[in-house]
């Protein structure tokens, strides 16, 4: 079978592999499509934490089972998704139900290859299918459940103003949610056109672009309460510092974007506030049943994400135009 496998930041090769074969308690996919995220962006630019060279990238999948030992609720020829976050089940985390922050977890396409190959084996605990979705929803899946899980993390109740620092794929997701539980969102970013983008495929009503006086906008627009929540989507450093200054006085700052480095903030306008901190890693089983249910209910649209596409068989030589700004791309989908 042909793997496409990142040998190095900014160089990708294709190389023929063996099919895997069929362990106890896994399942033989038929990768069908994978959604490119900003981590493998970011493995492509060797900006991403956690990570090391060579490795097959790829974690959003929609794909096909070809072989499954125990046939119960999976079986041969369903149309499915993966949970790509690979639990140890016996940690705190994982005894406490949050195997989405496991203390050994393991990252499809990050911590181990991932979905850019043409057939993938993975644990059947990590398989999960909605009948009637089509493969777009599926491969969006896991992008849309790490904005949900986000989301669900946070205390907004209906009315509320809630802020999203980062207008990309996971921001947009985070939006809708939050949008679902009747918050107003304002959209934040620096690139004009992802902030067009918000008002034209979902009809964001409040944009505001982070160079031009961010701060007297979100005042005006929420009469000086500020917002209830600030979402972080960017892993900006300086994103991440800055954002503080708009969350509302007994609010809360949720960092879903990753950053290398420090950040901080000046404790006095932190403690004055009493502000919650808290991050948002990965995503649930729950969290995918919850977003498969939305997008069958057609409550959020899975192609208002999608710009562009691109053939298993191209990436290797048009990554590049994926990161190229002019092209606006929000996501893109690669077909096998």
């Amino acid at each position: 079978m042909k793997q496409l496998r990142c040998s190095k930041p900014g160089a990708f090769e294709y190389q023929q592999v063996d099919t895997p074969g069929l362990k106890e308690g896994f399942a033989l996919i038929k990768v069908l499509q994978v959604g490119i995220c900003g981590t493998d962006l970011h493995a492509f630019d060797g900006t991403q934490p956690y990570f090391s060279y060579p490795r097959v990238l790829g974690h959003e999948i929609a794909g096909e089972v070809v072989k499954i030992a125990d046939q119960s609720e999976i079986k041969e020829g369903d149309l499915i998704a993966v949970i790509p976050y690979f639990n140890c089940k016996a940690c705190i985390a994982c005894r406490r139900g949050k195997s989405n922050c496991c203390e050994k977890i393991s990252v499809f396409g990050v911590h181990e290859n991932g979905g850019m190959q043409e057939y993938i084996q993975v644990p059947v605990s990590s398989i999960v299918k909605k009948e009637g979705l089509n493969l777009d929803q599926l491969a969006l899946s896991e992008p849309l459940a790490i904005g949900l899980h986000a989301v669900k993390r946070s205390k907004i109740q209906h009315g509320d103003w809630v802020l999203v620092v980062g207008a990309g794929p996971i921001g947009m997701g985070i939006m809708e949610f939050a949008r679902v539980r009747g918050a107003k969102v304002i959209m934040m970013d620096v690139n004009e056109s992802r902030l067009q983008a918000c008002k034209e495929r979902f009809g964001a009503e409040f944009l505001v672009n982070a160079l031009e006086e961010p701060s007297e906008k979100i005042a005006e627009l929420t009469r000086g309460d500020f917002c209830t929540t600030v979402f972080d989507a960017t892993g900006n450093l300086k994103a991440i510092n800055g954002s503080l200054n708009y969350v509302s006085h007994g609010g809360e700052y949720i960092l879903v974007g990753l950053q290398k480095e420090n950040f901080s903030f000046k404790h006095p306008d932190f403690h004055k506030r009493e502000t919650t901190l808290m991050s948002s890693r990965n995503a649930t089983r729950e969290d995918f049943h919850e977003v498969m249910e939305t997008l069958l209910e057609g409550r959020i649209q899975a192609e208002k994400f999608i710009t562009h596409r691109i053939r298993f068989d191209q990436v290797g030589t048009d990554f590049d135009s994926l990161i190229d700004p002019q092209n606006q791309v929000i996501k893109a989908m690669i077909d096998f």
